[in-house]
């Protein structure tokens, strides 16, 4: 009973951490509505390493990498670093891609959702319409024996490879190697002070690592088994502080109309999360929590990481991605693309019983 009453009280320390710390990386720099955004911090690092040529949008986020960092420090001094993986690759990498189609053409993963909510974005509704829907026929898929296969222990140390990634990049974060781009307009000019968005981080994917936070995770949990799951407490947690904080610090700007990174495409923002909802449930987490179990050693989750780092060149190479005017024919065609994949592939590895 003690140690889940431990566990209870990290979660709801890593979603109070997230909600204040998310609208305070705003007040400190990074752009409004957006203090933490996964999908955009992995547009702007893919820019910065010169996967696109969006000027808009090139910058090494330190968030980011604090949080795959901070997780892989905290699974280490919890000797919960464990090296495993090997299900369903190449649909991993493919659902990581799709992932941020989903997040790119709403504008926003899931924790920037809301994040933009508390702060008074009412067309986040749909979206949030859409993520509870996902996650429920994610639900579903899984109940009617959608497995992509369970991660096994691996050797030869594959879990190291993708929190070494994040080691170069900061790395290159310190020392800046001449090959790195960096905005002066737009929204990834706007950032927070590099030590302080670090740290941030760190503290973040630390605890997110010990408390398994995930948001789609405790919809999910919320679905299957009501209000005494944990996991829950911890996103009305997220929601509390995020909102206290967001009129504390005069964030608070409710309405539809002239929100910043938003747009009114509104079928598009519901289908949009209803990707991003579905493909979590699948593959085991959000974009956040897939980016914290690879800093644990999940070569799996990694993959998934690979693939969100290719989607997020991706959309905005071949502008898939929503801009305030809306949503473009390349967006929508990407987000059924990536319904018609996540669909078929909960086709196919479907376990059917004799």
């Amino acid at each position: 009973m003690k140690r889940l009453d431990r566990q209870q009280l990290i979660i709801l320390i890593s979603g109070l951490s997230l909600g204040l710390l998310g609208v305070l990386l705003v007040v400190w720099g990074n752009p409004q509505n957006s203090g933490i955004c996964v999908s955009c911090f992995l547009e702007n690092t893919a820019g910065a390493l010169g996967l696109h040529n969006n000027p808009r949008m090139q910058y090494l986020r330190p968030e980011l990498i604090g949080f795959v960092l901070g997780a892989a420090m905290m699974a280490l001094i919890g000797r919960e670093f464990k090296s495993r993986g090997g299900s369903a690759p190449l649909p991993r990498l493919l659902a990581g891609i799709f992932l941020i189609v989903g997040c790119a053409v709403f504008i926003g993963c899931p924790i920037k959702m809301f994040l933009r909510f508390v702060a008074g974005d009412l067309t986040t509704l749909t979206g949030i319409a859409g993520l509870v829907l996902g996650v429920w026929l994610g639900i579903k898929g899984l109940a009617a024996g959608v497995n992509f296969g369970g991660s096994q222990r691996q050797t030869g140390g594959a879990g190291f490879w993708v929190p070494l990634g994040f080691v170069l990049l900061l790395t290159f974060l310190l020392w800046p190697p001449g090959f790195l781009l960096q905005s002066t307009r737009g929204s990834a000019a706007q950032a927070a002070p590099v030590l302080i968005s670090l740290v941030v981080g760190l503290v973040l994917g630390g605890l997110a690592q010990r408390s398994r936070f995930c948001v789609t995770g405790a919809i999910r949990d919320g679905l299957l088994m009501g209000w005494r799951t944990p996991l829950l407490w911890g996103l009305a947690a997220f929601l509390t502080s995020g909102f206290a904080t967001s009129v504390l610090t005069g964030q608070f700007h409710p309405g539809f109309y002239g929100q910043p990174g938003a747009h009114l495409d509104l079928i598009w923002s519901f289908l949009g999360m209803l990707l991003v909802g579905i493909i979590s449930v699948v593959i085991g987490g959000c974009p956040f929590r897939q980016l914290i179990k690879s800093g644990e050693g999940d070569a799996d989750a990694g993959l998934v990481v690979i693939g969100m780092f290719v989607g997020a060149g991706l959309v905005q190479a071949w502008q898939i991605a929503g801009t305030t005017a809306g949503v473009g024919l390349n967006g929508k065609v990407a987000v059924m693309a990536g319904l018609v994949f996540i669909l078929a592939n909960m086709l196919l590895y479907r376990e059917r019983t004799a």
